[in-house]
């Protein structure tokens, strides 16, 4: 009824997501909603008209659920057709969602999206959201392969933190394909290599404007705290699990489905906590029915005064230890409570802190062993 762990979310599954998610929402909270609506299937199967169609769906459903929230959408790689081939130009994606965000974004947001698929809005005086298109940097993107900076985005990027910054503005960057490393790939950028070191710098020149980091993509539950060339944390940031509970033959392992909601400090912005709900998959096809329950508190699980940089660079190292408890609980929440036998030591283990820790060439390739 719900779904299974090889496919992609029944439309039963992501209801009952939002139905849980809506009491706990307040009037003066917003939404991020990192991308990728339409499902993992071969081109063949989709065309740009159905991939609009299905962008349409979910943001008509979402607003049904939320009526009265602003929505920060990311386009994800899924969300183009062909998959993971975004255009450095206007086109008939970027236009239609720009159509169908209206509700959400101002006129000068909805011109970049159409543009080249980011943009940046104020959320509340002080706050400001910027959503990137990491698809122009991610790998499989064939148009983009040998372009420095794809859309003007690195451009446009670093004039909005400067101007932000001048506004004494604090900023949350959202995205689908995170920055950094994989957690479950030993040297693997998630976007392409060179591309994520120019993100890695933009990111540390103004990590005291920015306040935030908020990915998807990986389907996992993972966290990364910027270090800058000294090695002080100066960035915190989280990469969502997803709704669907997708996996390949291949995989040793999915993740059962996810929300969260985000608790952050309303003077400075900085990140106090995460309320991570889950569904147990196989319990609520056993039981016909979706009991929807908070998996963990955050700064509870691990002991931690705050989601700062300085409190998740301490996580980081404590997952080092040898026999790490705190390191057990974190492999799980990675995997959203999927199958508690499997266990991760060694190369897996690495390459989890690793990337944790360690977003730009230089540092990752001195993590080894400990």
């Amino acid at each position: 009824m719900f779904g299974d762990f090889l496919c992609d979310s029944p439309y039963s599954l992501i209801q009952s997501a939002f139905d849980h998610m809506a009491p706990l929402t307040k009037p003066d909270d917003f939404i991020i909603w990192t991308g990728d609506s339409p499902p993992h299937v071969p081109a063949d199967q989709l065309s740009t008209d159905l991939v609009i169609q299905v962008i349409r769906n979910m943001t008509e459903t979402i607003t049904q659920h939320f009526p009265n929230l602003t929505v920060y959408p990311a386009l994800g790689n899924h969300d183009y057709w062909p998959q993971d081939q975004m255009p450095t130009s206007p086109n008939a994606i970027y236009k239609a969602a720009a159509e169908l965000w209206k509700p959400w974004l101002q006129t000068d947001a909805l011109l970049t999206l159409s543009q080249g698929g980011f943009y940046s809005q104020l959320v509340k005086p002080g706050l400001r959201v910027v959503s990137l298109n990491t698809i122009l940097y991610y790998g499989p993107d064939k148009v983009t392969e040998n372009m420095t900076d794809p859309a003007g985005q690195f451009e446009w990027l670093e004039k909005t933190l400067q101007k932000a910054g001048q506004s004494l503005e604090k900023v949350y960057i959202i995205a689908h394909v995170p920055v950094g490393y994989l957690p479950y790939a030993r040297n693997t950028t998630a976007v392409r290599e060179r591309h994520n070191e120019r993100l890695v710098s933009v990111f540390r020149k103004y990590s005291d404007v920015i306040a935030g980091h908020f990915y998807g993509h990986t389907h996992r539950d993972s966290i990364m705290v910027l270090l800058d060339q000294q090695g002080m944390p100066v960035n915190s940031l989280f990469v969502s699990p997803a709704i669907t509970p997708i996996k390949s033959l291949l995989q040793p392992y999915s993740n059962n489905p996810a929300f969260r909601m985000y608790l952050y400090n309303t003077e400075d912005y900085s990140m106090q906590d995460i309320w991570q709900y889950y569904l147990n998959l196989t319990e609520a096809n056993a039981q016909q029915s979706a009991a929807w329950r908070r998996e963990y508190i955050l700064t509870e699980a691990f002991g931690l005064a705050d989601l700062r940089p300085l409190s998740l660079l301490q996580l980081g190292l404590s997952l080092r230890l040898p026999q790490s408890k705190a390191f057990d609980v974190y492999f799980s929440h990675f995997r959203v409570g999927y199958d508690s036998s499997l266990a991760c030591d060694g190369e897996c283990k690495l390459s989890q802190v690793c990337a944790m820790l360690f977003l730009d060439q230089l540092s990752y390739s001195r993590c080894g062993g400990w």
